[in-house]
């Protein structure tokens, strides 16, 4: 392609908010959109672009001249720590110090263009809560699409908080009112969640404090979203359809694009497969040890990126698995512990030797769609959950905090995929539901339900009329074409 064809594709920018749960799904929008023609910038914060690079070795980022990756600040004390960070200290961070930023990197992707055979800026892509991203991109004049990176009813119990607070249900009277029952409390107002209990809203209304940060930080996010020239959700309207339907009426174009996963896997482009966002090192042996296993017979168990637990909690855990008798696959991230290192018992580890694999991060997507795993405990993170869909693999779900309690209520009551685990964990809880969800007959329906909606997810992103794979094109067509010259 000669200079003036790279100088009219159409360039996105991507910013992800930097914790990897965000980071994946949209690394895989970018890839999708590359593959339909787009120059990309992809921006990381310097603290993740660091740890991508001792992740993935140094020749990993940018490899094509038309993929490329740039950083800015977060505005948080530099670390070397391989450690996600403290979630509402960079909410903050980035909703102070972000835009200035940002702005000077659009600015100078703007003014390199023509020497450098980068096309002009012709979108930004963000995610949800970096909405500050909108005000640089009006500066500009170009589309501002966000990408939310959880669930469709994820967002909509955000949606709640407003209500919530003008009905007086929080901030909580006392911290008595996170153990005495209040939380069971249902809330009747919102038909596409008929039957939800405050204990399934996002956590950050469990607060006592009127002027609560990561409250404020909501509504501030939801607000700005409106300004927005459309959201993305990587769902598929099947799976959500109630809350998608209300959630279009209340904010900008709507785009339901998902399981990106799905759409990705369609790419036949050797090219963007090294290019990855994994921020941990992943291990590879993981897939050879399941090679080894009978089908549907080992249980895969990771908490994600974000979760931490007691030393107890992990005991817990080890003893449930290992008095359940069945296989199991473990990842232990090396801050999955709070304040320690996650050490397990010396008992635990000789007695499960034989049936168990402990490693510290996989690819996860490959391990889903493993024949021989049969169930997944899992924190419920939105990737977690809809990987586990597209894998036909049901769950034991132990959420930990934000919209993985909305996720954990609708796998448990509304798709028959989950059953939930007491936040207070006991090995005796673990050992029986592991039992059932690998052996007994209510894990056998949930493994039936998960194969329904596994089937529907391939329905959504086929090439030939899924909606997702649809929405995808439109959104292409509609909202983001190539500069004008």
């Amino acid at each position: 392609m000669g200079s003036l064809g790279v100088l009219e594709k159409p360039h996105a920018v991507c910013i992800p908010y930097p914790a990897q749960g965000h980071i994946s799904p949209m690394l895989k929008l970018a890839k999708l959109l590359h593959f339909n023609g787009f120059h990309i910038t992809f921006v990381n914060t310097e603290f993740n672009h660091k740890r991508l690079l001792k992740s993935r070795g140094p020749d990993s980022l940018n490899r094509l001249s038309s993929f490329r990756f740039e950083t800015i600040p977060d505005g948080l004390p530099q670390s070397d720590a391989d450690v996600t960070q403290d979630i509402p200290s960079l909410c903050e961070s980035l909703t102070k110090h972000g835009l200035a930023p940002f702005r000077h990197l659009l600015s100078k992707l703007t003014h390199t263009t023509s020497s450098s055979n980068v096309p002009p800026v012709s979108c930004v892509i963000s995610d949800f809560i970096m909405s500050f991203t909108v005000t640089a991109a009006e500066e500009l004049g170009i589309p501002n699409v966000l990408l939310w990176t959880a669930s469709a009813c994820g967002l909509m119990g955000y949606v709640q908080y407003p209500n919530l607070i003008e009905k007086g249900f929080t901030p909580l009277k006392d911290e008595s009112y996170l153990t005495n029952g209040y939380l069971d409390t249902v809330i009747d107002w919102e038909p596409s969640m008929k039957g939800i209990r405050l204990k399934d809203i996002p956590t950050f209304i469990r607060t006592t404090d009127p002027d609560d940060f990561m409250v404020n930080f909501v509504l501030g996010e939801l607000e700005r979203a409106k300004k927005a020239s459309a959201i993305i959700f990587n769902t598929f309207k099947e799976l959500e359809k109630d809350v998608v339907d209300a959630l279009s009426s209340m904010f900008p174009p709507v785009y339901i694009i998902g399981p990106l996963d799905l759409l990705l896997n369609q790419i036949d482009d050797n090219s963007l497969k090294p290019i990855g966002s994994n921020l941990w090192k992943e291990e590879p042996e993981c897939l050879e040890w399941l090679d080894s296993k009978e089908p549907n017979s080992v249980v895969y168990v990771n908490f994600g990126s974000i979760t931490v637990m007691t030393p107890d909690q992990l005991v817990e855990f080890a003893w449930g698995l290992a008095n359940s008798n069945q296989s199991f696959l473990w990842i232990i991230r090396p801050d999955l512990v709070t304040g320690d290192s996650a050490i397990l018992p010396p008992e635990f580890v000789s007695e499960t030797k034989e049936r168990g694999l402990l490693a510290s991060w996989c690819p996860q997507q490959e391990v889903l769609n493993h024949p021989s795993i049969g169930g997944f405990l899992t924190h419920s993170g939105w990737n977690s959950t809809l990987e586990s869909i597209c894998g036909g693999v049901p769950m034991i779900c132990w959420p930990f905090f934000a919209d993985q309690q909305t996720n954990c209520w609708y796998s448990c009551s509304q798709w028959g995929i989950g059953m939930e685990i007491n936040s207070d964990v006991k090995r005796d809880e673990v050992e029986s539901l592991v039992k059932e969800l690998m052996v007994g007959e209510k894990g056998k329906e949930m493994k039936k339900k998960s194969m329904e909606w596994k089937k529907l997810t391939e329905e959504a992103t086929s090439s030939s009329a899924g909606a997702s794979y649809m929405n995808l094109e439109k959104m292409i067509n509609q909202l983001l074409p190539s500069p004008k010259h």
